[in-house]
């Protein structure tokens, strides 16, 4: 967490849980701060920048329910976004926006352990002309979808066309559809999931069901099932993060493959014998949660006309359709 490099301070301010379990500061911490690692925590604990109830303690201090942790987190200038020569897959393109199809594995815009290998570095190369609206580590991004998460994304390319997209995000006018692969069947063909979202208090780097969390809505349909596995298609009421992940494992049914959210477990539901065989080995043929922005619409900021794009089921999600049965 410390760096020699660092420029830029900001303190992060935790209240431990009342259900907190006795847990070492330094594991604690590890779990709660965003790309903190073990070895930095316990550098910046023993360079005293970090404080429970006001004074200094050590790595080893056990946390307890209702504790105030003050953590300084220095923060090294921000490098900025570079050109780099990478494949991509455009759907769509003119003079005000562009239509990308992003891969698995491709993180959205440049941040902290990503700085390279991005769809931001990639546009970068292909084009000079990005809106810049947002700062200059994500010119262009109107939206994002996970690393792992594949599909649609609408960039603009401009500042005009950048804050008519965003308005439409904003009023959610915007026509988003995802398809995932989630675990269980559903008694009901279709539905509401509606449960607030906030940040997990028990792991910070996650994102949980919680009373005290921003409202969120997401409906789904039944497109297909299976022995043990069942395609919808979703549709987001809100814009949460990690909102479809979470509101499935909520409700049962995690995405299959999900390694955050319980979506790896080849014993979901109590599997068993030649089910718990064929889970394991889909498990092991896909490596990310096997979730599809499928397809997007909105109106187009210069023509004023609605247009919408699709794109097809990435071959990793089609592999483990087709070994499950399905004719699609």
């Amino acid at each position: 967490m410390a760096d020699d490099t660092a420029d830029i301070r900001e303190t992060l301010r935790l209240v431990v849980s009342p259900k907190q379990a006795k847990e070492r500061l330094d594991i604690y911490l590890t779990r709660q701060i965003q790309n903190a690692t073990r070895n930095k925590v316990q550098k910046a604990i023993s360079d005293g920048l970090v404080r429970v109830n006001g004074r200094p303690v050590r790595s080893s201090h056990s946390v307890s329910p209702g504790e105030v942790i003050d953590v300084i987190l220095p923060r090294p200038p921000r490098p900025k976004a570079v050109a780099e020569e990478i494949p991509l897959d455009i759907v769509y393109e003119d003079d005000d926006l562009l239509v990308v199809n992003k891969p698995a594995g491709m993180v959205t815009h440049p941040a902290y352990g990503n700085y390279t290998g991005t769809l931001v570095n990639a546009l970068l190369h292909h084009t000079g002309s990005l809106s810049s609206v947002n700062t200059e580590m994500r010119p262009g991004i109107v939206h994002r979808l996970d690393k792992d998460t594949t599909g649609l994304l609408v960039v603009a390319k401009n500042d005009r066309a950048h804050h008519i997209l965003a308005k439409q995000f904003a009023r959610r006018t915007v026509d988003r559809e995802y398809w995932a692969i989630v675990w269980g069947r559903f008694r009901e063909q279709s539905g509401i999931i509606e449960a607030a979202l906030g940040r997990s208090k028990k792991d910070r780097k996650k994102v949980a069901v919680s009373a005290d969390g921003k409202p969120a809505v997401t409906e789904y349909r039944v497109l297909e099932t299976f022995v043990f596995l069942t395609l919808l298609a979703l549709k987001l009421r809100t814009g949460r993060t990690h909102q479809i992940r979470v509101h499935l494992a909520h409700a049962g049914h995690p995405v299959f493959g999900d390694p955050t959210y319980g979506g790896r477990s080849s014993s979901w539901g109590g599997l068993t014998g030649k089910d718990e065989r064929q889970a394991v080995a889909l498990l092991k043929t896909l490596q990310r949660q096997a979730l599809h922005a499928r397809t997007i619409g909105f109106v187009h900021p210069s023509t004023g006309k609605r247009v919408m794009f699709e794109s097809p089921l990435p071959d990793d999600m089609v592999s483990v359709l087709r070994t499950v049965g399905w004719k699609g």
